[in-house]
Parts: structure tokens; sequence; C-alpha cells
């Protein structure tokens, strides 16, 4: 099975890829940014916004499956940049399905799509399943919107094989540090391994999220690229949400020192759930099953940043911060 992984030198990408291979996929990427150095599979430059680019790499490579994960992955950028955000996450599936539909019209296409798509929950709806009313409330949850009625137009116009995710909050090792639990680990391992101030900038503590840990996550996509039924969306998520202060107070408690915490309201988001959380009933009727939970991810991510300095700093680190382990 012949697999092409789009953005695959994001967060995402290179667990993906080598969890693909593990399952004895032949794996190819396109990335944007620079590749990353965990990523081990061939990998072509490929600006998604550029339809010869993307032609060109489908019908050379001629993919079994495609898995997009190229795009702009954050809704907090998107406030910032909506233009850039619309360019990468609709544009780019615009020509990705194009290609496709010209090249490789056989090929399935696991679209990944955000919870943030689901906008304002209320509590009594929760667990959400895919049935949830779509209630877009920032510019990255309309062009995840949009990338879903793409697909639907693409599958009905043109019968391409098309599959969609919502995927919940998930983290783990080599995120980026403008998510919130790497942010705080990396910050607090900081102060500790600098001596820097020991005062922490936070948003809204209270909101209450669904995390699952990447592991979990590729083990989903590669399911639902296999067993999943065209044209249907399925949720990717733990099925269980922990307010975000819940999770920073275990962070916390990894440490011996005091961090004083400040509310920065340029963190805060203009309109944010207080609580959502994930219906993945539809996810396990395909065969997949949650292994990891939110702590043990919190946990690989402060190994990460433990490991990431030199042998001296890391000794010292270690004695002070890794004592739950």
């Amino acid at each position: 099975m012949k697999a092409l992984v789009t953005g695959i030198g994001g967060f995402v990408g290179p667990y993906l890829s080598e969890y693909l291979t593990s399952n004895k996929y032949e794996v190819y990427g396109t990335y944007y940014n620079e590749i990353n150095e965990d990523c081990n599979v061939e990998s072509t430059f490929v600006d998604m916004t550029d339809l010869e680019q993307v032609e060109d790499v489908i019908s050379k490579i001629n993919p079994d499956i495609i898995f997009h994960l190229a795009g702009q992955s954050s809704a907090a950028i998107s406030w910032k940049n909506p233009q850039s955000t619309f360019n990468a996450n609709v544009i780019g599936t615009i020509n990705l399905l194009e290609s496709v539909r010209m090249y490789c019209p056989e090929t399935r296409v696991v679209l990944i799509g955000s919870s943030e798509e689901y906008g304002i929950v209320f509590d009594y709806e929760n667990p959400i399943d895919e049935n949830q009313e779509l209630r877009a409330v920032n510019p990255y949850s309309v062009s995840k919107i949009t990338q879903e009625n793409l697909a639907k137009v693409y599958i009905k116009g043109y019968e391409l094989d098309i599959v969609l995710t919502r995927s919940f909050n998930h983290t783990g090792p080599r995120q980026s540090t403008t998510f919130v639990l790497p942010e705080f680990v990396s910050r607090i391992v900081e102060m500790k391994s600098r001596n820097t101030n020991h005062s922490l900038l936070v948003g809204n503590l209270d909101a209450e999220r669904d995390f699952s840990h990447i592991y979990d996550v590729v083990s989903a996509y590669e399911v639902i690229g296999r067993n999943g039924k065209t044209g249907e969306v399925y949720n990717v998520g733990s099925g269980e949400s922990y307010k975000i202060s819940e999770l920073l107070e275990y962070i916390l408690n990894k440490v011996e020192f005091e961090v004083e915490i400040n509310l920065d309201q340029s963190r805060m988001r203009p309109s944010e759930n207080p609580r959502i959380v994930c219906d993945n009933s539809k996810l396990r009727s395909l065969g997949w099953e949650l292994k990891y939970d939110i702590f043990y991810s919190i946990d690989r991510i402060f190994e990460y940043y433990l490991n990431s300095g030199d042998e001296k700093e890391r000794g010292e680190m270690i004695n002070s911060i890794y004592h739950r382990y």
C-alpha cells in the first residue's frame, strides 16, 4: 500500500509516517517548511497553494491513499492571519482534490478536520458526536468546515473516495509551543534549568478540553483510512476532558519550586468553549482503541524537554523535576 502524507514536516507527520511504515505501508511525504529531522521517508517540498507543484507530486507518486495533514492548524493563529489560513486549508485542499481527480481518481483521501468546527458547544450537548451542529467561531474553524464541504462536492460530483476526521486536541513530544501543554512544560523546564523568573503567563485555565496522545491519533488515522466509509466523518478524541487548570497543576506538582501564575489577556480567545468532550463511539466501531491518557502525554513531553539540554544540565534537572517517574 503506497501512502502519501502531506504536511509531513509538521507535528503529526513524522509520527504518522513512522506508524504507517511499521504497518508495511510504502510512505512518501510533502513538506513546506523545513523537514522534521525525525522524518525518515522520501519527502518533497510542495507549496500546496501551487497547483502545478501538487499535480507534479501526485502524478509521480500515484498513491493508493493520501493523508492530508498539510495546512494551518492553529485557531489562535487564524485570528491573526485569516488569509493565510484560508489559502493553506482551502486552496491547498482544492489543489489536492483536483490533482487526485485528474491523475489518480481511485485514490482514497483522508482529510483531517478539527473539533473547532463544532464551535460553541452547550454543556448538555457533551459528549458530542458527528451529528452535532457545526457553529464556526473563528477563521480556522470556517476553513475546516469549508474543507469538508469541498469534500462532499468531490464525492458527489466526481465520485472521489474521501473520508474525514474531526480531530480533538492532541499532544506529545515535539509539538510546537504555540500549543498549551508543550508551552507550559517548556517554560517550566526553562525556569529550572536557567534559573529565570518563575512567572508563567496563561490564558483561560477554566476551559475543559479532550486531549489525546499523538500515538492514539495516528493509529486512528490509519484505521479510518483502512476501514472508514466514503463520505463519513469520524471524531478523533479520547472521550475524556480535563480543565487546563488541572493539567497545569499536574505539571507544577512535578517541580520543586513555586511558579507565579499570571493571566495574560492577549492569550484569551474572542470566543471559546467552556467544555468540549468527544464521543468517539463511531471511531471505535472501526476497531480503534484508546491506549494512552493525557498524563502519560505530559510525562513524555517533560521527558522530551528534560533530554534537550547538555548532560550536566539534564542530570541536575532530572534530580529536581523527574522525581515523579
